[in-house]
Parts: C-alpha cells; sequence; structure tokens
C-alpha cells in the first residue's frame, strides 16, 4: 500500500499537481538507488555547471553507500529516450535506442561543454574498469545538454572534468533544485530556471512503485506560461515588459529525466519517455522549432549484464495494460518538476549584465491572477 502522505504538500512555495502522493524527499531519489549530484560555477560571467543522476540497482548493496559512485558499466541499467524536438547537441541516445541500457550515469550541462563532461565520464568509468577501449568495448557516455548563452559565457569553457568529478562525488539522496548545478544558467519562460525535481507514488500490477522526475528547464516565452492550469503568462509578459523577448522564437530546451522502480524493458520505458510530453504541454511549451525536448527514462528495477554467460531469465515485467498509473504519475511528476524549477530558483546576474528574475520576484501574486 501507498504510505499515507498527504499530496497537498509541495516545495518552494509551487502548487501540487494531481492526486498522487510523492515520495518522502518529493524528488527523482525517492526511486530506490537513485543519487543525484551538483558541480556549481557562479562568478561573474561564468554561470553554468555540471548535474550527474546515478542509478543503481534498487535491490543493491551499493544502492545505500552514501557517496552513490556506483559504475552501471557491468550491470547495466535499463533505459529508453524520447526526442520530442530534437534540436539538440546530446551524446550517447544512439547506442541508448538501439540497445536499451545506460552504462554511465546521466549527465546535464551547457551545450560547450559537453565534450568535457564526456572526458571526466570516460575516466571515471576507465579508473573503476581499465579494460575498457582494450579487452571490454569502448563506453556509451551519457551527456545531455540545454543552452545557458544569455547568463553564461559559454565562449569560456569553464566547465571541466575536475567538475564531472566533484558532481559525481556530491552525489546523495537530498537533491538541491533551482540555480544549482548544469541549471545555473538556464532560462524559463523569460524567467530564471533550473533544476527540478519531483516524484509520484503509485499502485499497479499488486503492487507499489515510485516515478521520479529531474528537469533540465530552459525554455519557453513568457506569454506561454501556464501554472497549474492558470494561463499567467500575459500578466508575466506585461510584467517583464522586454518587447524583444516577448517577440523572439522559442530557442530554449528541456530535459527530462524520468525514473521507476517498476520492472519495465526498454520499450515500455520508451512509452514512459514519451509521458513526459503531456506534463511539459501543461505548463505551456508548444515544442518550439529551436527548443531541444529530450526525455530518458530508466529503471532500477533490475540490471542487464555486460557479460553474456548464456541464457538469461527475463524479469517479471509490469504488463502493458497496467501501465496507465505509471504514465499518470510521469505526467504529473514532470509538470511538478518544472514548477519546483521554477519556484525554487532566485534571480541570478550574468555575462554582460544579463539578468533572470524568480518567479517569486516577479509574480508573488500567482495564484491570485
Amino acid at each position: 500500500m501507498i504510505p499515507s502522505t498527504d499530496p497537498r504538500e509541495a516545495l518552494f512555495g509551487a502548487p501540487y499537481v494531481g492526486h498522487l502522493p510523492a515520495g518522502p524527499r518529493h524528488a527523482i531519489t525517492d526511486v530506490p538507488g537513485v543519487y543525484v549530484g551538483h558541480a556549481t560555477l557562479a562568478q561573474g560571467p561564468v554561470q553554468t555547471g555540471v548535474t550527474v543522476v546515478c542509478p543503481t540497482p534498487a535491490n543493491a548493496a551499493a544502492a545505500e553507500v552514501p557517496d552513490a559512485r556506483w559504475d552501471p558499466f557491468r550491470n547495466k541499467i535499463p533505459a529508453a529516450a524520447a526526442v520530442i524536438n530534437g534540436f539538440g547537441k546530446s551524446v550517447g541516445l544512439m547506442q541508448i535506442d538501439e540497445l536499451g541500457v545506460l552504462e554511465a550515469p546521466v549527465a546535464l550541462t551547457n551545450t560547450f561543454s559537453v565534450s568535457h563532461v564526456v572526458l571526466g565520464q570516460l575516466r571515471a568509468a576507465i579508473a573503476a574498469n581499465p579494460d575498457i577501449g582494450r579487452g571490454s568495448p569502448s563506453l556509451n557516455p551519457t551527456v545531455l545538454e540545454c543552452n545557458d548563452g544569455y547568463l553564461n559565457d559559454m565562449q569560456a569553457f569553464a566547465v571541466t572534468e575536475a567538475h564531472y568529478a566533484q558532481a559525481l562525488a556530491n552525489a546523495s539522496r537530498d537533491v538541491a533544485q533551482g540555480a544549482v548545478g548544469a541549471g545555473r544558467g538556464m532560462s524559463s519562460f523569460g524567467l530564471k530556471g533550473g533544476v527540478g525535481s519531483a516524484s509520484r507514488m503509485l499502485e499497479t500490477a499488486g503492487a507499489t512503485f515510485t516515478v521520479g522526475v529531474l528537469v533540465l528547464s530552459n525554455f519557453g516565452r513568457p506569454s506561454q506560461l501556464t501554472i497549474a492550469g492558470r494561463h499567467v503568462g500575459p500578466v508575466l509578459d506585461a510584467r517583464l515588459a522586454q518587447p524583444a523577448l516577448s517577440a523572439a522564437p522559442e530557442r530554449g530546451s528541456i530535459i527530462m529525466l524520468v525514473a521507476t522502480d517498476a520492472p519495465l524493458d526498454a520499450r515500455q520505458l520508451r512509452r514512459v519517455a514519451t509521458r513526459t510530453g503531456a506534463g511539459l504541454a501543461r505548463t505551456g511549451s508548444v515544442y518550439g522549432h529551436g527548443s531541444g525536448d529530450v526525455a530518458l527514462a530508466f529503471t532500477t528495477g533490475y540490471t542487464v549484464s555486460h557479460d553474456a554467460t548464456g541464457r538469461v531469465a527475463p524479469a517479471a515485467l509490469v504488463p502493458d495494460a497496467l501501465l496507465d498509473p505509471i504514465f499518470q504519475a510521469t505526467a504529473d511528476a514532470t509538470e511538478q518538476a518544472i514548477l519546483h524549477a521554477l519556484f525554487a530558483a532566485e534571480s541570478v546576474l550574468g555575462r554582460d549584465a544579463h539578468v533572470r528574475r524568480a518567479l517569486a520576484d516577479v509574480l508573488p501574486d500567482w495564484a491570485s491572477l
């Protein structure tokens, strides 16, 4: 049975979405075996960072290791991606689509820093598996990005391999949200965006499962913003009073990571990843031409061994006909995570005196609009 949790409790003053209860942390780390770490760079024109999501098997002893430095290369995590709009420069999605597994943590950063984070991920994996690229196949790094160039001087190339290692070392069950890690320089709806996370608990197939979502929110035009069904965009547009911003085409992006402990295969996980689009649309997004809208879903319910040792016993999967509660949880947690990113973020001054103001400063009265 789902524990008795007040479903109306949200974080950062954000409204609560839907009727399913949240987990105790109200974050992606409510899913057993999931850890999140950040490295934040915030100095003058450099406003950026790295965020790492570390999936571990839900039933593994490693899942309780505080630093969460689990290496999934030899015990891979079932996963699948859904590209809603493909304006992006991510690494690793092609092999995930082909093989249906993660073999590295999922890293988030800015567009110009993908290559540096890939190098950091490769070095960490080689340290744990010295035969990678020699006796063993090469690693499939998983690094996803959004463009934070309005606030951050991406041409400074400030993110290094060491920042990936720092974010990995900082991984824990407690998730900082808002203008942290990869979210430090991100913008949404003309406001300060960033990292947001949420979770939902559900019952299906005779068991209780958790779905958690973490987003890197960097999308949306001011006039589009909708908060828990209230279309506040026109008021936001007027208060920001930036005609150039209002008239500009959509050039943002969002990365949506979905974790669950429900045993699903890659085909089912792709279906789950697609449902993030429902939650994203509720906030006002239309997946604009210049927006990279990418979702990746994975399960900690079981692993896939790297070493072929004969026939493999299949996992006992949730039947397709019983997936609707997982779809509902995914849509609700995605919308909630985007709201958490907006409500948690503080105003940030970045390069060339560019500023993104916090939602709480511009729309403190959103609920009465």
